[in-house]
């Protein structure tokens, strides 16, 4: 009940958000990669993260300019039930057209342990166009990635 409870939340909020979309000349990505099912040890205890879980990476914004850029999991089902991410972060790196990576926002490693990890970056106008991405890291190994294309 309280997982629907949620997804009903992150839907109204979504619809929220189609409905208060500014007009201007912004534009914006989201994409969303599944999860894969991994185990690590934490402390030596096994934990297993199931099927279920999808990262979502966010960038709005216009030409090199990021008025906005977040990622995060949510999970559903049987992946809503386990214990979650331990020693997480996400990173945020970015690259040139020809994929040559100039600049990574390194996020704070969190000991506990959550389903639902999430983090915001900073705006900022990119000195290039290419490629930003966002980055799931737990217990120190990358577990998933997302990018978008930064274009003119």
């Amino acid at each position: 009940m309280q997982y629907a409870a949620r997804f009903i939340t992150a839907l109204t909020a979504a619809g929220a958000l189609v409905l208060t979309t500014p007009t201007g000349a912004q534009a914006g990505a989201i994409g969303s990669t599944p999860v894969q099912t991994f185990e690590y040890t934490v402390g030596g205890v096994t934990m297993k993260v199931p099927t279920g879980c999808m990262f979502t990476h966010i960038v709005r914004g216009s030409g090199r300019k990021i008025t906005y850029q977040n990622a995060g999991v949510d999970c559903a089902f049987v992946g809503a039930m386990s214990s979650g991410f331990c020693n997480w972060r996400i990173d945020f790196t970015y690259a040139d057209t020809s994929n040559r990576h100039y600049r990574t926002s390194r996020g704070k490693t969190h000991s506990e342990c959550k389903i639902d990890p999430m983090r915001n970056n900073h705006p900022q106008t990119l000195p290039r166009y290419g490629k930003a991405c966002a980055h799931l890291y737990v217990n120190g190994v990358r577990r998933v990635s997302q990018c978008h294309h930064i274009t003119k």
